[in-house]
């Protein structure tokens, strides 16, 4: 049963992901120097965006060191990928995350199990229990306006992030260098499954005052969760 719904959300999941390559193309065009994908998982969503855009660099963060490898694998044939092992964050430092036996929904914050969608999701998803849902792994965490100072890097077109409930901190990350970004493609879930200690209100202030404005919303199927797409004024 977890594999057919697995199948059923990815199947959705790609609908959704259609209307924001559908916006993108419709403010920007089908070209993009510079891609960072912050989360990248397996390549999912790198696969499908270099179907159907133009890009000439890529890089791509995932901290899972098992993903990782499967991340590098799924994208092999696509040119011009820097590849980091590492989650980004505030500080340059190791720190512990929480894999998932659904590894996208890993977190470096903890889980709420005590959440009634944490309990109705992983009912179906470890039906009999057989696996420990959550354990914890040791992973890095670099600060991204460090990487860009050190690579010489001041313009990013397209700043992707899914991180399970540490957006904002990726956000922060940049500090001052949130100004060479022309857009932000960005989940937030506003179920309580992750303990997070933000909300989309302090994201969305936090990119006003730093001169963006929200220009797309969708809604995940069957999920609690949304995607956005914010671009710089006057850009």
């Amino acid at each position: 049963m977890s594999l057919l719904i697995k199948i059923i959300l990815f199947f959705f999941d790609n609908l959704t992901r259609k209307k924001i390559f559908n916006h993108l193309k419709k403010i920007n065009g089908t070209n993009f120097d510079f891609l960072i994908d912050v989360g990248s998982h397996k390549g999912e969503y790198i696969k499908d965006i270099s179907k159907e855009f133009k890009i000439k660099d890529i890089w791509a963060f995932e901290p899972n060191p098992n993903v990782y490898e499967n991340l590098k694998k799924n994208t092999k044939n696509i040119n011009s990928i820097k590849y980091f092992n590492c989650a980004l964050g505030e500080e340059n430092k190791n720190s512990t995350m929480f894999e998932n036996i659904e590894s996208s929904s890993s977190s470096l914050n903890p889980m709420n199990e005590d959440s009634k969608y944490f309990k109705k999701k992983y009912f179906f998803l470890n039906l009999f229990k057989l696996q420990k849902t959550t354990k914890k792994i040791q992973i890095k965490i670099s600060n991204l306006s460090d990487l860009l100072e050190y690579n010489k890097v001041d313009k990013i077109d397209l700043l992707k992030i899914d991180t399970e409930g540490y957006e904002f901190r990726v956000l922060k990350s940049l500090k001052s260098k949130l100004s060479y970004i022309k857009y932000i493609h960005i989940e937030h879930h506003f179920d309580d499954m992750i303990i997070k200690n933000y909300t989309l209100t302090d994201i969305h202030n936090y990119l006003v005052q730093n001169g963006f404005q929200k220009s797309f919303k969708a809604k995940m199927y069957f999920r609690k969760s949304f995607e956005y797409i914010y671009e710089k004024k006057n850009k």
